[in-house]
Parts: C-alpha cells; structure tokens; sequence
C-alpha cells in the first residue's frame, strides 16, 4: 500500500480532487480528497510507529541514508512529475530532487549530544534529548519536495514520526515521494495524506499531534498556531518574505544585473526568501531598470518541460489572479512597467516577467509579499532612507546589500531586520545553518542543528556525585 495512503474501510471509496497543469490550465491528473475523520487512524498508526522508532538512532540513520538512495533512484519520475503540476523548469525539478536527498543524507548523520552540568553542589546534572513524538507539518506548493524535506528529515532523524499534507495544488509529486520513502522507513513513520481543507485545519488541531511545522501565507500561519494551541503542540512557522535589495552606490549594475534578476524571478517568483523589492541609488536607479527589464523582455518564458524554457507559469489560477490584481492595482495607481505588466496570450497560467518603476512607496507590490514574476525598482536619495524602507514593513525573512566595498556593505547588511541577510546574492541556504524569520516572517527555526534540536525536548536526570 502506498505510504500516502491510510488503511481503507472495505468498500470506503475516498473522493478525488482535480490536478491542473498550469502550463495548459488544464486537469491532467485526480489526488484523494481525505477527509478529516481519517487523520485519527493515521496519527494512531504515527504514534505506534514512534514507539519502536525513537528507540533506535542507529537503525533510523541507516533507513534515512536507504531513503536518500531511493529518492535518488526515482529522480527522474520525480522530477517530470513536479514540473508537470507545479510549472517550474524541469532543471529547477531536478535541483529540488538532489537538494531533498541532500537534506536527508545530512539530517541522518546528527545525533542529539548528552550534556553534563556541574555547579558545585553533590548532585551531577545530565542533559538528555528525547523526541516528541507524532509531528504534522503542512507544506506549500512553490517547492512541494525540498519543503518537505526541511520538515520531514530533521524530524525522522530526531526519532519522530510524521503526518505530511502537501498543498491541494501540488500533491501528486509529494505522493510519490511517499512512496519512494515506504520502501526504506518502517510502516506509519512517515504518512502523506492529501485533500482539500479543512483537512490542514483539522491535522493542525488533533490532539495526538506533538509540533506543527507549517510554510506558507503569514494569514494561514496565524490559523495554524491558533489551531495547534488547543493542543499546546509547538510550532515551526515560516510565513513568508518580502526581502528587500538594497544597492549601495558603488555597485557595477552590470556585474551583478544577472544574480539580481535570478534572485527575483526564479521559480517565477514564487520563492518566499525571493528579492521581491529593489532599493537602487537615485543616480543609477534608470541604469538598474533598464539592466532588469532587458533581462525581463529576452527571457524564455515556457513550459516546463520545454528544454528551451528558464522562466515557467504561476503555479495556479489564484495566485495568477492575484499577480494581475496586483500589477494592474500598481499600474493604476501611477506605476510604469518599463518590461511586462500583463498576463501572456494563449492557454496555461503565464504572466510576463514585470519590472515595475515609479512605484508609490505604499503600494501593494512593495508593502506585501506578491510571490509572482513581478518586481518593483525603487530610487533613494540617502542610505539611511534605504534601510528604512527596506526595514518598514512587517516581513523580516531576508534581505541583502549589493556592493563593490563589502566591509561597507556588510555594514548595512547588520543594520536589516530579517532573520539573513546576504552580500552580492540571495537567497542561498547552507543545510548546516539555521533559517528563521523576525516579526511577520516566522516563528521557530528551521536547517542545520538547530533545527534537529527543534524536533527534541530536554529530559534532565539528576544523580548523587559519588563520594
């Protein structure tokens, strides 16, 4: 049986919902719409799971190492298949393949370390580490497996179990992966269910779930932790970016026009730590839109599949209606699109790569988070002008500073309010280091050991020193 699917009632037949490929706007596929009154089967069998589970670290590194090989060996399958309902490039897919069997070969080799206290009274003190059992975590549609990853692996290699639900938009490739996991872990360590909501609400709030780790929208986020406090199940929530690029007036726009363009189109912006705001120095904000909107105008724009294609359409219907919302509200409001500003002619969910300049400070495409191939360009006339700007909304997820004198631009890199802020790129994560947002953006962290401490709880044990 498919790890994705729990045990049927004879004769139960699970309603299915549609899968449009947004490169057609078409249905090409059907997922299983389960329903709520199935996760208590499911978060049952988690919670027997983890009794053996958690009782064996070195059995649970050998099976995350087994898992990396399969999801290897079934790259390509998966691979066609995410780009098939997400849109991205199949070498974006690819890349998302590998970097999902990177975080599980990477999460299977930590352990939790045992930590002695002495403070000078006749009892010795042991820090322990134990996990907390069955963990939900509900992931979006942008990056389906690599999100995944980031959730399930920390979790399994700290000795939980869990419940994973993929967006409705997406979850035919998270399917698979299920399956291709089934072959390496014991039955009910890790069970993807799939359905509409209120499936999500309703795996946040059950009762026999220990931590929610949850990306997505900073609204969904609130009602995730809203939900998972009936239970007082702790959290991991990464609710979304609007990073801010801000270039000092040193930068060589040629140099650095193609890193900077890639950083906010990738994935058709549908990136939550994607530049999504550009700060340029008055003297050189033409030069800097126009370095942009040349690159928005030639970019090969395209399905997926297409070996041709670097840029492929929104993932889905909603999103695109709120990418044209968005830029039209923009437009109408005395914003110029110097490349794009509309969607593309014929069938799939396709919107022209849009750069945007003589954008008011308070529009929407600056103060909110877009997560479409659309970018505002804005002028500034002093540096402390730029960093508050940059500063002066309620996201704080990343941010970066763009010069020739990185002392300088280190410098106004410490003075961001986010959780990273690079220099002269974006938006590029080692799995060893911690990944966390301030205000809006996030609660929790997420990568490298902090995140694997995050899926334990300490268990002290205070024993008599020997005489």
């Amino acid at each position: 049986m498919p790890a994705s699917e729990p045990d049927r009632v004879p004769g139960h037949r699970t309603p299915r919902f549609a899968v449009v490929d947004p490169a057609t706007g078409e249905i090409f596929d059907e997922a299983p719409d389960q329903q709520p009154d199935e996760l208590d089967g499911v978060v049952d069998r988690a919670h027997r799971a983890w009794r053996s589970w958690r009782a064996a670290p070195a059995a649970r590194a050998t099976a995350l190492h087994g898992a990396a090989e399969a999801v290897e060996a079934a790259g390509d399958d998966l691979a066609r298949l995410l780009t098939r309902e997400q849109g991205k490039p199949l070498a974006e897919s690819y890349a998302e393949v590998a970097r999902t069997v990177a975080r599980l070969r990477y999460f299977a080799d930590l352990a939790p370390r045992t930590r002695r206290i002495t403070d000078g009274r006749p009892v010795g003190s042991e820090i322990r580490w134990r996990p907390l059992g069955p963990v939900a975590a509900i992931v979006p549609w942008n990056f389906p497996l690599q999100l995944a990853a980031a959730k399930f692996a920390p979790a399994l290699a700290a000795g939980n179990t869990m419940v994973l639900k993929p967006s409705p938009f997406t979850p035919l490739a998270t399917r698979l992966l299920g399956s291709v996991l089934a072959t390496a872990l014991p039955e009910g360590v890790l069970t993807v269910v799939t359905g509409r909501e209120p499936l999500g609400a309703r795996l946040a709030s059950h009762p026999g779930i220990r931590h929610v780790t949850f990306t997505g929208s900073v609204p969904t986020g609130r009602a995730v932790a809203e939900a998972a406090a009936a239970s007082l199940a702790r959290v991991t929530l990464e609710r979304g970016g609007n990073d801010a690029a801000v270039l000092l007036d040193d930068v060589e726009v040629d140099r650095i026009a193609d890193r900077l363009f890639w950083a906010a189109f990738r994935n058709c912006g549908q990136v939550c730590m994607a530049v999504k705001r550009v700060y340029a120095p008055a003297r050189l904000h033409a030069e800097v839109v126009e370095a942009l909107a040349q690159r928005a105008r030639t970019v090969a724009v395209g399905a997926g599949l297409d070996p041709d294609t670097r840029l492929g359409p929104v993932c889905n219907a909603p999103q695109l209606a709120r990418v044209e919302q968005v830029t039209k509200q923009d437009l109408g409001d005395g914003a110029r699109a110097a490349a794009g500003g509309h969607r593309l002619d014929g069938p799939g969910y396709f919107f022209a790569p849009t750069v945007l300049t003589d954008v008011p400070p308070d529009s929407p495409v600056v103060t909110g988070e877009q997560f479409g191939p659309v970018l505002p360009v804005l002028p500034y006339r002093s540096l402390d002008e730029a960093v508050d700007a940059a500063n002066g909304t309620a996201f704080g997820l990343g941010g970066s500073v763009w010069g020739t004198d990185l002392d300088r631009a280190e410098a106004v890199a410490g003075r961001l309010e986010c959780g990273t802020a690079w220099i002269n790129h974006h938006a590029e994560l080692s799995l060893a280091q911690p990944f966390a947002g301030v205000k809006d953006s996030g609660v929790g962290v997420a990568g490298g050991p902090w995140g694997f401490y995050g899926n334990l709880r300490p268990f002290v044990v205070h024993r008599p020193q020997e005489a």
